[in-house]
């Protein structure tokens, strides 16, 4: 009888140990989701305020312009992968994680209410550059700092489909962007869109990092007290101590971010920019496709559980290296709106099997003492380099007649982040090095 208690009190215990790990994850992800959310706003509204910053009469120019700034958004990350890694790995996941999304809000309040290039002249990019730096700094702090506490409040040996939630709230908050611009073109019309409408979302964005704030403050620390006394905790000397890792990281990053940004956030403009698709109805492709592509992303994340995490890196960069360059291809001369969207989400099913096991690769990758800091400035570096500069490479590249170059170029680092994942050999479900 007594061993019949004994049972029930364990698996009582156990019940609640996965509903606390799981609340842990949504409060997490919460978080993340408006950051990111807050993030992607001004990729997709660039549409609709590049003539109120750069008065340029040319919309190419005008979006090149924009991009740069989006770019210059990334240059940022890194320092925040430093700065908010050695929060996160010196005094808690849980402090680098509620500083991180009030310097969201702030950034996105202060874009809400600037004034255009009319009224105060250059002061006006100059302004949106630094909100978007301080924004880059945030989100370069975010995706270390979440991968880190996900991986390790992840239920062992469902850590795969755990840990895919991140991005399932990074496509998250970058569907709900996308789907808060439809919405306001359904509801506004186009003039007040392009004068104030664009303004909306980053408003909308400010309130939501106070909800996320609140939610942040619940969550409970998962790094150990000992492990934040280490000398080495957040140091660069402890990272160097794991450089293969990192270099590691640097590499598969660089084609899983290229691949990503390439297929997301720059696929609205490339839809309207290069193969003529009107606004509205890019915009409406690419919300189908985003909200398959984060409803993807649990069920690659549990193959990984079964398969490896080697096996699932192995599978995108080889399909991204073989399949890029035959769909951007397709797509630039694309008619049919069903045929587009076919050809991204195939682009996107084959991202999937690096955005779903992103985080929880390169936490696996690290021991606890630095884990947050080789994860967030690795990343942070590969995604300032390639992620961040793909809309401006894919447009200077188009506004010198060159467009294909882009294609291959997407492609070969697809092959980079292959040759990377040879690296790696199995070590149960995960991977080692």
């Amino acid at each position: 009888m007594a061993d019949v208690s004994d049972r029930a009190e364990t698996q009582a215990a156990r019940q609640e140990d996965t509903r606390k790990r799981v609340w842990a994850i949504v409060g997490a992800s919460s978080g993340n989701l408006v950051e990111w959310f807050d993030f992607y706003v001004y990729s997709f509204c660039s549409l609709y305020f590049a003539h109120i910053f750069f008065p340029s009469g040319n919309p190419t120019t005008q979006l090149l312009q924009t991009a740069g700034i989006f770019a210059a958004g990334f240059l940022m990350r890194p320092v925040g992968g430093w700065l908010f890694g050695w929060i996160a790995d010196k005094h808690g996941r849980k402090t680098s994680m509620l500083i991180s999304v009030c310097m969201m809000c702030f950034g996105s309040l202060v874009i809400a209410c600037l004034p255009g290039y009319a009224q105060i002249g250059t002061l006006a990019p100059v302004l949106l550059l630094l909100a978007r730096l301080f924004q880059g700094l945030s989100v370069g702090g975010e995706y270390g700092t979440s991968a880190t506490y996900m991986s390790e409040v992840a239920i062992e040996g469902r850590k795969g489909f755990f840990a895919s939630f991140q991005y399932v709230t990074l496509i998250g908050g970058q569907l709900l962007a996308l789907m808060t611009v439809v919405i306001l073109q359904q509801v506004l019309d186009e003039q007040d869109l392009y004068a104030w409408g664009w303004r909306i979302p980053f408003a909308i964005g400010a309130v939501l990092a106070v909800v996320a704030l609140w939610l942040r403050r619940s969550l409970e620390e998962t790094s150990q007290k000992e492990t934040r006394a280490l000398k080495e905790a957040g140091s660069l000397k402890g990272l160097w101590r794991n450089r293969k890792a990192f270099i590691m990281v640097l590499g598969f990053t660089a084609g899983g971010s290229l691949s990503f940004y390439t297929f997301t956030t720059y696929m609205q403009k490339y839809l309207v920019n290069t193969a003529g698709m009107h606004a509205n109805t890019a915009s409406a492709i690419m919300t189908g496709a985003l909200f398959i592509f984060m409803l993807l992303q649990p069920f690659v994340g549990a193959l990984s559980d079964r398969i490896g995490r080697r096996s699932s890196m192995l599978c995108f960069g080889a399909l991204a290296a073989l399949c890029t360059v035959p769909i951007l291809t397709a797509l630039q001369n694309v008619s049919s709106p069903w045929a587009a969207f076919g050809l991204v989400m195939l682009a996107l099913v084959i991202v999937s099997f690096y955005t779903s096991i992103s985080g929880i690769l390169k936490a696996e990758m690290f021991p606890a003492q630095v884990r947050a800091l080789g994860v967030g400035l690795s990343y942070a570096v590969a995604n300032a380099l390639f992620g961040g500069s793909a809309e401006y490479v894919a447009l200077w590249l188009k506004s010198t007649g060159s467009e294909t170059a882009f294609f291959w170029y997407v492609s070969a680092m697809g092959a980079l982040a292959f040759v990377v994942s040879l690296m790696l050999h199995r070590r149960g479900k995960g991977i080692a090095l």
